[in-house]
């Protein structure tokens, strides 16, 4: 089975033999994806001239009637979601849960807060800005939808709820998307879209799938397109510096690696509930999803005279964690998604040993439950240790993309702050700390290069959302090494999609223009 391409309102066949999509537990192949022969300059060009106009139709709150469609759409299809999920991802029910009814979660929270900018088409923000004595020469921000298309290239770990975050607020904006899902795990995004399109919920041109090779599809984008990116470094250097993007001044927005901290307090005893919440914490964020998430606490930063009973702790709850086929019900922790990227955390495994103390687990010939390791893509959960935090570099320089982290050691707030800094720009870093001072302090001192901060002290220790959850009402991006990118946080989210502006004019007239729009400031709800 080869699964086509949408593009120009109809489906079309890749040609050639395709790249095969693998289930990483037994080894077999599921499908094939390929998008040689399709004209992606021409996909493009009809989501701008099809899909953009007949969505900017639309009002925001009309716009975001359609995104509730959609999230019922999905919802009526869950299982199915889960299915491929399995086959395709590895995935057990926990895993695909997080990744699905997150997609799903996202589109109705989109749907809801849209209809707050009710039945304007372009917002104003802020308010009137005197140019003369009279006050009738005048000034106004306005911010207007691009009329281009949004370009999602999408990582292999999300294939639903990576196309959902992006595709909400752009459509809420009135911007056709065209979405390149990762090949390894492209057959669920592939199927959502294929359901939203029987559903007939969109106009042509409104949404469009390219699975394979992204080939020359940057070589077409335009001034008004946006590039969503989310995946290696690597990759965004190349996005950010290709040539057509410089010389258009594409608009990029990018979610790249992050080697992300968790903190615990010095306060923190062994035996206290943050403490125990903590190691619960980590052993969460190394197993979902096998570590394969871009927010998964990679560095634990431990006061010195804790790290042996921290990781006699999360040793504890390791070992108890089965690993193996998800289809069975006492597996608890599944495969990374191919052999690709079991080879690659091996690989960096193999650098942290050199740097670091091995405490649980990285054993590559380990046997894994209901599974063949030879055609499998199992990874051991591992956690080491380093003594000597900022002397050490794999630890802060290299993410490993599966279920693995590592106990830092520091010495005073001084120094925990500068190891979290060493990141040198992460997603997200938790603080678990009673001691309101410190944990005000670690905020001041390493919010700068992180795009989030979840701070857990023992009065919203079981309410707090979790330290690599991604809520839609929030911020979700960070600087430096993470990209530099930010999406969702609410409407903020449809900035990226509109272009800012100023009309400078008769007051009269400009008046009269912005009661034609929603106001910016519902952005904040």
């Amino acid at each position: 089975m080869k699964l086509p391409n949408y593009v120009n309102g109809h489906w079309t066949e890749g040609i050639g033999p395709g790249e095969p999509l693998i289930d990483p537990v037994t080894g077999d192949e599921l499908a094939r994806i390929s998008s040689q022969g399709v004209n992606l300059e021409a996909a493009l060009a009809f989501a701008r001239s099809h899909g953009g106009p007949a969505l900017r139709q639309l009002s925001y709150a009309q716009r975001a009637e359609i995104l509730a469609r959609i999230a019922d759409t999905l919802a009526a299809n869950r299982e199915e979601y889960f299915r491929l999920s399995l086959l395709n991802l590895g995935a057990n029910q926990a895993d695909a849960s997080f990744d699905v009814d997150g997609a799903i979660y996202t589109m109705k929270y989109y749907a809801k807060i849209g209809r707050a900018l009710a039945e304007g088409k372009m917002l104003k923000e802020g308010a009137l800005i005197p140019l003369s004595k009279s006050n009738a020469f005048v000034g106004q921000h306005f911010l207007m939808p691009v009329r281009g298309a949004a370009v999602f290239i999408n990582a292999f770990n999300f294939p639903a709820w990576g196309l959902c975050e992006k595709a909400a607020p752009a459509l809420l904006s009135g911007v056709p998307v065209l979405v390149k899902p990762a090949s390894p795990t492209a057959w669920l995004t592939h199927r959502m879209v294929e359901d939203i399109v029987k559903a007939e919920l969109l106009p042509p041109g409104a949404i469009s799938i390219i699975c394979g090779s992204a080939r020359d599809l940057l070589d077409h984008v335009r001034e008004e397109d946006v590039i969503s990116f989310t995946g290696s470094a690597d990759t965004a250097v190349r996005i950010r510096s290709h040539a057509n993007v410089l010389r258009r001044s594409v608009r990029v927005n990018i979610e790249a690696d992050s080697i992300n901290s968790a903190i615990l307090g010095p306060d923190c005893a062994p035996g206290t509930d943050l403490f125990d919440l903590l190691v619960k914490e980590v052993v969460r964020e190394m197993t979902l999803k096998a570590g394969q998430k871009c927010t998964a606490i990679r560095r634990v930063l431990v006061p010195r005279h804790q790290l042996n009973a921290f990781g006699d702790a999360v040793t504890a709850r390791l070992s108890s964690m089965k690993v193996g086929n998800p289809r069975n019900l006492e597996v608890k922790v599944g495969p990374v998604v191919n052999k690709a990227q079991q080879s690659s955390c091996l690989e960096g495994l193999a650098k942290l040993k050199e740097e670091c103390q091995v405490l649980f687990g990285g054993d590559k010939n380990f046997q894994p439950i209901d599974a063949d390791p030879q055609k499998s893509s199992f990874v051991q959960p591992a956690l080491l240790s380093c003594k000597q935090g900022l002397d050490a570099k794999y630890v802060h320089d290299l993410e490993i993309f599966g279920p693995v982290a590592t106990l830092v050691a520091y010495d005073g707030l001084e120094d925990l702050i500068a190891i979290a800094r060493r990141g040198l720009g992460s997603l997200v870093a938790s603080v678990f700390s009673d001691e309101a001072s410190f944990t005000r302090e670690t905020i001041l001192g390493i919010g700068s290069l992180h795009g989030r901060v979840l701070a857990v002290n023992s009065a919203v220790g079981a309410q707090h959302t979790g330290h690599g959850n991604v809520v839609p009402s929030c911020l979700h991006g960070g600087p430096g090494r993470a990209g530099g990118g930010e999406e969702l946080a609410g409407l903020r989210a449809v900035l990226l999609y509109h272009r800012r502006f100023v009309v400078q004019g008769p007051a009269d007239s400009i008046t009269e223009l912005a009661g034609l729009c929603a106001d910016a400031a519902s952005l904040n709800c």
